[in-house]
């Protein structure tokens, strides 16, 4: 195993959780690209150069809304989640990606030009090696994969204490998840505090996405 998503900051780690803490006064924010004021729910670009997530306000996303307007450098991160309950990846095939964690998230990155498979870990994104043939068998049994945009969507996963949840989401979703469980992980196996705080971002997330069977179709 190696670690990953370095190019995510500390400080952007430490940003996207206080966003997911309700009660927790957030700091202003500002857009990075002309520096206007940004609330707490924002849009996100996406430095496809080195992976870095990027808060946006109204106008840069209206700007930057076409795949062509970041002349290959930026992306939106669109706002489509994705609940998947027939989605098809059972236990002999989970056990087969050799992720030591219960929670892990996929997707295609254009800089890489592969698939990566990350999951979170008190220290961070943390990368799993996966072969190529792995991941064209999730895909083949799940069509829905597919439609995964290149850098900027993920399949998140979570399999944790008897779950069994599998999301399409914005590629800011899944580092929340690893800021909230970086900054509020204690001790060997976590504390009561932090497995609230997953249980409330997959309630949560669950609450906003369309749900879809295991077929072609996408969510608007």
């Amino acid at each position: 195993m190696a670690a990953a998503g370095a190019s995510l900051s500390s400080s952007r780690l430490r940003s996207l959780a206080r966003q997911g803490v309700e009660k927790q006064e957030a700091e202003q924010e500002h857009c990075e690209l002309c520096a206007a004021p940004v609330g707490p729910q924002h849009w996100h670009l996406i430095d496809l150069q080195d992976g870095e997530l990027m808060c946006a306000c109204q106008a840069c996303k209206i700007l930057f809304d076409r795949k062509a307007a970041g002349e290959g450098h930026y992306r939106l991160v669109p706002d489509r989640r994705v609940r998947l309950p027939g989605f098809a990846l059972g236990d002999a095939r989970w056990n087969a990606l050799h992720i030591p964690v219960e929670m892990a998230f996929f997707f295609h990155s254009t800089r890489h030009e592969r698939v990566i498979a990350l999951y979170p870990s008190p220290a961070g994104p943390t990368e799993s090696l996966l072969e190529l043939e792995a991941w064209q068998e999730i895909v083949r049994d799940n069509p829905i994969l597919e439609s995964l945009e290149h850098d900027v969507e993920a399949l998140l996963v979570n399999r944790a204490r008897g779950k069994s949840e599998y999301f399409l989401v914005p590629i800011e979703d899944p580092y929340r998840l690893v800021a909230l469980i970086r900054t509020q992980w204690r001790g060997f196996s976590g504390g009561k505090e932090v497995w609230e705080g997953i249980e409330s971002f997959f309630g949560t997330l669950a609450e906003k996405a369309t749900t879809v069977g295991n077929d072609r179709e996408e969510a608007a």
